[in-house]
C-alpha cells in the first residue's frame, strides 16, 4: 500500500510541476506580447512613415485626386504629430 500512495504523491507532484511550467510559460508569453505592443505604440510615428509612404506610391499609380487630399490631410496630422517631416505636394 504504501508503494501506491507514493505513486499517487509523485503523480500528483507531476501535475502540479506541469501546471506551474504551463503557468510560466503563459506569464512569459503574456509579457513578451506586452513588450510587442507598447513598442507598436510608442513607434507609431515610424508605423505611419511606413503606410503614408505606401500610400504615396499607390497615389503616384491611380492619380485620383480625392485619394490625394485625403492622404495630404494625413500628412499634415503626421508632421504636427511626429518628428520626421514630409513633403506636402500638390494635388492638382
Amino acid at each position: 500500500m504504501a508503494e501506491c500512495e507514493m505513486y499517487q504523491q509523485l503523480k500528483l507532484m507531476s501535475v502540479k510541476h506541469k501546471k506551474s511550467k504551463l503557468i510560466v510559460a503563459a506569464l512569459i508569453g503574456i509579457s513578451f506580447l506586452g513588450v510587442l505592443l507598447s513598442f507598436a505604440v510608442w513607434n507609431s510615428c515610424g508605423i505611419e512613415h511606413v503606410a503614408i509612404i505606401s500610400e504615396i506610391q499607390t497615389y503616384e499609380k491611380t492619380l485620383d485626386p480625392v485619394f490625394c487630399e485625403n492622404l495630404v490631410l494625413r500628412i499634415l496630422e503626421y508632421n504636427d504629430k511626429c518628428d520626421n517631416y514630409i513633403e506636402i505636394f500638390d494635388c492638382g
